[in-house]
């Protein structure tokens, strides 16, 4: 049997994933989370086969989980399930250690399918996101302009981001406009909008 851990904060999706999961004969879902501050330590108390992580969720991200299974738990594949195909997200996935990253819309037997590839050592991509994040290219942001656009997401003031980040105002200025330059848009609002829909936020 594949031991699963599923992570999916939305309660109806979880369970549906989790019985459809069940009905596969030679795969068993040993655990369920909801959030992401959850998923390493249910899962080095369940050592789970696979860990199907979704990447938007409450206290954490899949993404961030990933990295840490594969330091805590290296046997542990990770398969990253979203609705959010994003060219960056994919690359930050694949980079954190993830063996697998699907979308949500495509039909079970091919999450069935993924789960068990992923466990004999394969990778699955979505053929069409791995299209997206090859024509993309690399995220050209550094940690410190994703960061400040990352506070600057919620209409912070300037001084706000300063005062979060404990950076001067002149320099916070200074990577909103690396950022804004290096995403081809005219403000910061354009700025943060281009990196979320990349998944580089």
């Amino acid at each position: 049997m594949i031991r699963v851990l599923l992570a999916e904060d939305q309660g109806m999706m979880r369970g549906a994933l989790a019985l459809l999961l069940d009905l596969e004969p030679d795969i068993e879902v040993v655990a369920q989370v909801a959030t992401g501050d959850r998923i390493v330590p249910v899962a080095v108390e369940v050592r789970p086969d696979v860990a199907l992580l979704d990447i938007e969720m409450p206290g954490g991200d899949g993404i961030t989980a990933a990295a840490e299974l594969r330091r805590r738990l290296p046997a542990c594949r990770v398969l990253i399930l979203t609705t959010f195909g994003r060219p960056g997200y994919l690359r930050r996935a694949m980079e954190a250690g993830a063996s697998g990253f699907l979308v949500k819309d495509g039909p079970v037997e091919e999450l069935a399918a993924a789960v068990r590839l992923v466990r004999t050592g394969g990778r699955v991509v979505d053929p069409a996101l791995a299209a997206a994040a090859l024509a993309a290219g690399p995220d050209p942001l550094t940690d410190r302009e994703r960061d400040v656009l990352r506070e600057s997401a919620g209409g912070a003031t300037v001084a706000d981001v300063a005062a979060r980040l404990h950076l001067s105002e002149s320099t916070v200025r200074n990577y909103l406009s690396a950022a804004i330059t290096k995403t081809g848009t005219r403000n910061r609002i354009e700025a943060v909008g281009v990196a979320q829909a990349n998944g580089w936020l």
